[in-house]
């Protein structure tokens, strides 16, 4: 680790103003005594390459990757993760002296989740996943990986959903998967069986829902993650609590992907719960550290 000067990281995504990787980030690199700062930058997409191209430059030390950038960054960099690699998406980058390794942090991201969020084990359980994009492939090598006995992918272009399944199925022979399209009958027709529901698309980001939802169909068991984040309880979050299921909304996957971002970068395990207990204090929550409440609060503060 370079401790001869403050070292730079960086999270990247275009909008990015709603970020909330700098508030966690920069908590846990101050409570780890890491001397290095976490920062924003709004990337358009077609800007990807020259952005890499400065982290090289500047000799940044890592990145986050959000949404539109995920997938297109990949070209870019000198090395994938074999995660990444499958889910064809990188959300993290580290410099290792000029050579640049994406990794895909958001599996994990996802597990973790759902195991502290939900209760939920995705083994021998059957997942509908709606969106096709790159939060979706995350998801599917996630619960797959988890040993899922079926996905089923609804996406508004079937065809997409289709390509995914064509791409991921042989990977993941022992979990069975279908597509269908989000109308309601088709939507209302896959998710009878569903034990678990999963929003990986960007509906809810600017405050739009999903109009004429088929939420009769979801069985009572069935509990909802919304992958999309926000401090304000998202519109899917609040009607999947309106029609009686456990929601929760993605700021504990953010939570989880960030704390395996950060030790790949340190080489070290962030404070457990820290990043967490800084996105409930952005929701006006109480935190999960009570014990450290003044100096948290003063992480945030600054």
């Amino acid at each position: 680790m370079n401790r001869t000067g403050t070292r730079v990281m960086l999270v990247f995504g275009d909008p990015i103003a709603h970020s909330l990787s700098p508030l966690m980030q920069n908590a846990a690199l101050q409570k780890a005594g890491v001397n290095a700062v976490y920062g924003a930058c709004r990337v358009p997409k077609e800007q990807i390459g020259a952005a890499v191209a400065a982290v090289r430059l500047l000799n940044v030390w890592g990145v986050n990757l959000t949404v539109p950038l995920k997938e297109v960054v990949c070209p870019f960099l000198d090395e994938l993760d074999p995660a990444a690699q499958l889910i064809g998406a990188v959300n993290t980058i580290v410099n290792r002296d000029g050579h640049l390794v994406g990794y895909n942090t958001d599996v994990y991201g996802v597990r973790r989740t759902l195991d502290l969020d939900l209760g939920f084990d995705p083994a021998g359980k059957r997942v509908m996943i709606l969106g096709a994009g790159g939060a979706s492939r995350a998801a599917i090598v996630a619960l797959c990986q988890a040993g899922a006995a079926s996905l089923g992918i609804a996406n508004r272009t079937v065809a997409r959903a289709e390509t995914l399944i064509a791409e991921f199925a042989p990977a993941f022979p022992k979990t069975a998967f279908h597509a269908c399209s989000l109308s309601s009958l088709d939507l209302g027709n896959g998710l009878k069986k569903a034990d678990l529901l999963i929003n990986a698309t960007s509906v809810g980001l600017k405050g739009d829902r999903f109009v004429d939802f088929p939420w009769p169909a979801l069985p009572d068991h069935a509990p909802v993650l919304d992958i999309v984040y926000s401090t304000e309880e998202t519109s899917f979050v609040a009607a999947a609590k309106r029609h009686g299921h456990m929601a929760t909304g993605g700021l504990g996957m953010l939570a989880a992907q960030g704390e395996k971002a950060f030790e790949l970068w340190t080489g070290i395990a962030p404070q457990e719960w820290l990043m967490r207990s800084c996105l409930n204090a952005a929701q006006g929550k109480p935190t999960l550290l009570p014990m450290e409440g003044n100096l948290l609060a003063g992480m945030i503060g600054s």
